[in-house]
């Protein structure tokens, strides 16, 4: 007895980085990758699926994964690397993690194009920059950071998450794929 093979979301339009590209074009692209892996993440669901947490001891969802990297993507580039006053997307004094508290009114839409904007935003904010220079603004404990830092750490971000997303997307409706 064979078992079926598990259903898979859509096949996501994403760009496999470059094999040999020069450094900023290899950090460019593997942003890009894992953009666009959490966009199909998130893909083909329902508001009720993309805010359900699949793991019974986790409240993580991937409606709260999407709005998070819009927090993190406005953090680094805008706030840290841009200098920009730091004005949080979702997060509140009383809620710290509200990116990730999410509920019935939030939306898919809401939170795709909140975060599509936040993209757009710091894809401008670097691309005037070399991966040598340091950011305008600092984090909390007053360091500067370089835009090649801040690359490799949105990098890191996106693969951590990717995977919770994986696990979560798979618990939904059993679709798998990298």
């Amino acid at each position: 007895m064979t078992t079926p093979e598990a259903p898979s979301a859509a096949p996501a339009e994403r760009s496999e980085p470059a094999l040999d590209a020069g450094e900023r074009t290899m950090l460019d692209g593997w942003l890009e990758y894992h953009r666009e892996t959490l966009a199909w993440k998130c893909s083909g669901l329902t508001d009720e699926q993309l805010r359900s947490a699949a793991v019974p001891s986790s409240s993580l969802t991937l409606l709260g994964l999407l709005r998070h990297m819009a927090e993190v993507e406005r953090w680094w580039f805008t706030t840290v690397f841009g200098g920009e006053p730091d004005v949080p997307v979702y997060a509140t004094e009383e809620d710290a993690d509200r990116d990730f508290h999410v509920g019935p009114e939030n939306t898919y839409t809401q939170a795709l194009d909140t975060w599509r904007g936040e993209l757009a935003a710091a894809r401008a904010q670097a691309a005037p920059h070399e991966l040598d220079e340091l950011s305008k603004g600092t984090s909390r404990n007053g360091q500067h950071f370089s835009l090649r830092w801040i690359y490799t750490h949105m990098i890191e971000e996106y693969a951590r998450h990717n995977g919770h997303a994986d696990l979560i997307r798979e618990a939904i409706d059993g679709s798998t794929g990298d």
